[in-house]
């Protein structure tokens, strides 16, 4: 693909939009790799994203460290924060030697350690340099450079802002726009509560859509159910969950299921069977298994056992002996409980340890 094919490339196909069809947010602290392994089994089409990776924690810290993941994640995408063109170039230009499949410049962040760095949300107020740095990493990769935005800042609730700031990034040739439907306030809400104060605005969000009809735009913000999420993919080109891939997994595997009727999902069992032989792998390179269970605490919210589920994979004292065993008891517990068959591995690979 050539420079110009890559800042200016055609407007997306039906296929190609359906690639962002179903995305799970980039979320500081909770979608690192082993999270995204997770994820992959239960959503098998689904756009993974990873934390957001500062431009200065790449081009000056341990690169592995912030860019490894198993190839059974992709399609992955490498969401930045940082500012400085050339930075982000540099970063971008790791990001695809690493086998990422797509770059996302974080525009929506609005933690103060973030504002800081001059990055995140606050950005939304320097289009001109949002654009040289979308520019910057065009000219350094060949594969999609996207960004994640939100529809204003603090109180103004003008459409003409976010427009304005759109159309500025789209003159670039970024054609994919994940829109956070909410507003940033920068100063007096936590992160937390700027995750949910700052009302919705699906119908703002759909105005882009309309105002950019060639672009994939994907809605981002209280996204949270399956119904609710098939409902908006007919007025959008995805939905991205946050939070609630994370409280809820198995919302992520329904809307598959909805999605791609057609695809065969891994039963409960073979993703514990997966996750068992994962956690191995990693234990043995030296990851606590605290860190790979965390991600699957959610999964089984709303049926019978979801709270020994719960407490036997956050168990400090489990979880201290780093057996990855552990999810493989913690699901045969749940099977006992509601009368499913349980899952066992190969007697030649038991290691004799007794059941929680």
């Amino acid at each position: 693909m050539t420079i110009d094919q890559a800042r200016f490339p055609a407007p997306p196909s039906p296929q190609a939009a359906a690639d962002w069809r179903l995305c799970v947010a980039p979320m500081i602290d909770v979608t690192d790799r082993h999270c995204r392994y997770f994820h992959r089994l239960l959503a098998p089409r689904a756009r993974l994203y990873t934390e957001m990776i500062t431009t200065g924690a790449l081009l000056h810290g341990k690169v592995a460290r912030h860019l490894d993941f198993d190839p059974a994640e992709e399609p992955v995408a490498l969401q930045l924060g940082g500012s400085e063109p050339e930075a982000l170039a540099a970063a971008a230009r790791l990001g695809e030697q690493w086998g990422y499949d797509e770059i996302n410049l974080n525009c929506g962040c609005p933690s103060e350690r973030v504002q800081r760095g001059a990055f995140g949300a606050c950005l939304m107020a320097e289009p001109g340099l949002v654009a040289d740095g979308m520019k910057a990493m065009q000219d350094a990769v060949s594969i999609p450079v996207t960004v994640k935005h939100r529809l204003g800042l603090d109180y103004d609730d003008s459409y003409d802002f976010v427009r304005d700031f759109v159309g500025k990034i789209y003159d670039t040739g970024c054609r994919v726009f994940i829109v956070h439907a909410r507003n940033a306030v920068l100063k007096g809400l936590s992160p937390k509560d700027n995750r949910e104060k700052p009302p919705l605005r699906y119908a703002m969000a759909a105005r882009l859509k309309a105002d950019f009809p060639d672009c994939a735009v994907v809605l981002n913000g209280g996204i949270a159910e399956t119904g609710q999420a098939l409902a908006l993919m007919e007025q959008f080109d995805g939905v991205m969950l946050g939070r609630a891939a994370w409280h809820n997994p198995g919302v992520l595997s329904d809307i598959t299921r909805a999605c791609y009727p057609a695809l065969a999902l891994p039963e409960p069992a073979q993703v514990v069977e997966a996750m068992v032989r994962y956690a191995g792998r990693e234990v043995e390179k030296g990851v606590p298994l605290r860190l790979i269970a965390r991600s699957m605490l959610g999964w089984m919210s709303g049926r019978t056992g979801a709270r020994a589920w719960r407490r036997a994979l956050s168990d400090h004292a489990l979880l201290n002996r780093n057996d990855p065993r552990l999810i493989e008891r913690a699901w045969a517990d749940l099977a006992s409980r509601t009368g499913q068959a349980a899952y066992e591995l190969a007697a030649s690979e038991s290691d004799g340890q007794s059941r929680i």
